[in-house]
């Protein structure tokens, strides 16, 4: 029986438009389920797809402190969230939630 050889999947590595990035960005979030560690360690995939270094000082951190924070093993501060966004040319945006849609009350999103 001959083994077949399997390598690891990185989305960074496809990750090559601006589109691709913000559609996989906006999926993350939609998926994370309030988990900010997710979403942090998706903003980490796409800057490894730009390059850290270059977001890294785009975004005015070091490359060490954006690895930390886009680990995906810790929170990052919104201020950080908001500058690697910037440094990717990405914008978040906020949605109305419609509460018949979502068969919840908006007080339940609090």
């Amino acid at each position: 029986m001959t083994k077949t050889a399997t390598a690891r999947y990185d989305v960074a590595e496809h990750l090559r438009t601006r589109e691709e990035m913000a559609a996989y960005l906006e999926a993350s979030i939609e998926e994370s389920d309030g988990d900010a560690a997710f979403v942090a360690k998706a903003l980490g995939d796409i800057a490894r797809a730009r390059g850290m270094a270059q977001v890294a000082s785009d975004a005015g951190l070091s490359r060490e402190s954006l690895y930390k924070a886009l680990s995906g093993g810790r929170v990052p501060t919104f201020e950080t969230v908001l500058r690697v966004v910037a440094a990717l040319g990405l914008k978040l945006r906020a949605e109305a939630l419609d509460p018949d849609a979502a068969g919840t009350s908006v007080a339940a999103h609090r």
